[in-house]
């Protein structure tokens, strides 16, 4: 019976992807019947099952993910990345024919999440096979099913918009036409997404017990985070009130995406941050503050490594979900990692890439130091951040005392240190634990960190620190790049906290969100929002109006989760990737050997995003093979 049972989702779910673009999955099912048979004959193999469906999940820490290298956070020079599917994304040159960096079908993509939903629904429908599995594993198993089905239908509606809602298998005796399956509406998706994560939270632990076999397996707080983030990104105005899809309808003339704004999708994002945070605190997460080993360092390193931590610390407890079989390798944290070890040779200096390069925007970004925008600082000289100054005695754990730098690296925020690596800027650790004695990089052509050959060289003369973890270290003896590696964190506390901030924002006004982006700003070594613009801002009444702390709120989150993923999938679901994706890519000129002639400005690029880009494409293989199919906008 088993066996029959297995053999029905296999040509069924076979007969659905061969109409929608995967006809090659048929050619698979001879080898699979045996191994499928088994799945569920006892607790061990069910719960190999379950690891396959966590496998699933979409890769996050490396240039496979979209949202590291796809956008306008990262740019790297073209020596390396110019046959990257993330480079023709960001300039521009996504296609129909062959998508890159899709879960849709097989064309172009790095995975078919249709097929992870797939296995949830053999995992659900089966679970009650295992003659071995107790009621309590059984219960907590199933929600971690439904917990992973709603995530990848949440992947899938982030990217396509509209998506099919797989709730069941389809019956192999349906026939061809049911598997003809047409888009649903955006909000029929979000409700199923939600009434699935509901579920899942009922019943999963509130924290991992057997922490050294289960970490990174999903528990309620995680759960309660995604719904938070789910609801937040549907009310936000690419999905709420967005006019430019009134006319995106199905072939029957179904509204795919309402174009009416409603308010209360605000309300119901700020009700989900809630039950988010307070799940998160009840078990045990807060901000993470770096432990001082040594009293003889300063205040101004702790924050640094405080605000590092709360990345690159493995499992610390501000991380709700992170990615364990998922890890930021020290491969790639070497892309990140400036080449600063003294007594560096030709022969050692290529175990780091260091390619992994913040355009200028990214430094403007961040505030100053007293936790404003440099170009509404009162008392920041802003017309000539360009211009080269000398870094003093105070900012001697910033960057070194006395050397010449661009006025734009001095008098900013922490967390712009804790971020970046830059010409003259201090690197703490990396085997030096002397806080008057940090490691200094220095970036102009020719020097250590500088561009010495043809690959290994930061295009725009700053390095993404903060995904470094602070004691690795380029070995000169020898050769190697000695790294720990850590999970990637998919969503943190600070981030649920700005999730709060923005929805309460949007729906009671901005005088409910201040509480929690002061917290974050305070772990930042920052004033509240009220004093610091009211002391500082040259609109100091900015963040009194829900336009204004609308806008503070989009600028905190894009500096505190800045290379985490996020800012990505923010500037799409506020409507922005149209005017921060369409704008050269500034750097340093990194040929330059002297002062006067590295710290110009240059172009090195262009970002490149049409009105089509807020949703992927679906190959057009897919909808020829179903007519029910309609394109996205654009396309």
């Amino acid at each position: 019976m088993m066996k029959k049972i297995i053999i029905k989702y296999i040509v069924s779910i076979s007969l659905f992807f061969s109409v929608t673009g995967c006809g090659d999955y048929l050619d698979v099912v001879p080898d699979n019947i045996a191994v499928i048979e088994d799945a569920f004959e006892t607790r061990e193999n069910a719960l190999r099952f379950l690891a396959t469906l966590y496998g699933y999940l979409p890769p996050y820490a490396g240039i496979s993910n979209p949202a590291l290298a796809a956008g306008d956070e990262i740019s790297v020079n073209d020596n390396v990345s110019r046959n990257w599917a993330s480079r023709r994304i960001s300039r521009g040159g996504q296609n129909v024919i062959s998508p890159d960096l899709g879960y849709w079908g097989n064309r172009g993509t790095v995975g078919n999440l249709f097929i992870a939903l797939r296995d949830c629904n053999i995992f659900l429908e089966n679970l009650d096979k295992p003659f071995d599995l107790t009621e309590d594993e059984r219960i907590r198993w199933a929600a971690e099913a439904k917990f992973l089905k709603a995530y990848f239908h949440f992947y899938l509606l982030r990217m396509y918009g509209p998506i099919p809602i797989v709730k069941e298998n389809i019956e192999v005796s349906s026939g061809v036409e049911a598997v003809r399956v047409k888009r649903d509406p955006v909000d029929n998706v979000t409700q199923y997404i939600v009434e699935l994560l509901d579920e899942s939270i009922a019943d999963l632990p509130l924290i991992i017990q057997d922490t050294g076999l289960e970490l990174g397996r999903v528990t309620s707080p995680v759960a309660a985070a995604i719904k938070a983030r789910v609801l937040v990104t549907m009310a936000s105005p690419l999905f709420n009130g967005n006019s430019d899809y009134s006319n995106f309808k199905d072939k029957d003339g179904t509204q795919l995406i309402n174009s009416t704004y409603d308010e209360s999708k605000w309300i119901k994002a700020a009700e989900a941050c809630k039950e988010a945070i307070d799940l998160a605190h009840e078990a045990g997460h807060e901000l993470y503050r770096f432990e001082n080993p040594s009293s003889d360092w300063s205040d101004s390193t702790i924050t640094k490594l405080s605000i590092r931590g709360s990345m690159t610390e493995r499992w610390n407890d501000e991380i709700i979900w992170g990615a364990s079989d998922n890890t930021v390798s020290g491969g790639f944290q070497s892309w990140a990692q400036a080449k600063i070890a003294p007594g560096l040779t030709a022969e050692n200096r290529e175990s780091t890439q260091s390619w992994w390069s913040p355009p200028l925007r990214i430094a403007e970004m961040f505030y100053s130091e007293n936790g404003v925008p440099i170009n509404e600082d009162k008392e920041y000289d802003y017309t000539n951040r360009y211009a080269v100054g000398e870094a003093d005695e105070a900012h001697k754990h910033y960057v070194k005392s006395g050397f010449k730098t661009a006025k734009l690296n001095l008098n900013r925020e922490p967390r712009f240190y804790a971020s970046l690596g830059f010409d003259g800027g201090v690197w703490f650790g990396h085997g030096v634990k002397d806080d008057d004695d940090a490691l200094i990089v220095e970036g102009k052509k020719g020097e250590r960190a500088g561009r010495q050959d043809a690959n290994r060289w930061s295009q725009s003369g700053y390095w993404a620190k903060k995904m470094v973890y602070y004691e690795n270290v380029q070995r000169t003896s020898g050769s190697g790049y000695t790294a720990r590696t850590y999970p990637f964190p998919i969503v943190r506390l600070a981030d649920l906290y700005l999730m709060y901030a923005e929805a309460l924002n949007e729906s009671n006004g901005p005088a409910a969100s201040y509480e929690w982006v002061d917290r974050v700003r305070e772990r930042a070594g920052l004033e509240g929002v009220i004093q610091s613009w009211v002391q500082h801002s040259t609109n100091p009444s900015k963040p009194a109006s829900k336009e204004g702390m609308r806008e503070i709120i989009q600028s905190e989150r894009m500096i505190e989760l800045v290379f985490e993923g996020v800012r990505f999938w923010d500037l799409r679901r506020w409507k922005l990737a149209t005017e921060f994706m369409n704008s050269d890519i500034k750097a340093w000129n990194i040929e330059g050997e002297t002062t006067e002639t590295y710290y110009n400005v240059i172009t090195v690029g262009t970002y490149k995003f049409l009105s089509r880009d807020y949703l992927w494409p679906i190959a057009e293989e897919d909808l020829i093979a179903n007519s029910n199919l309609v394109q996205n906008p654009g396309w």
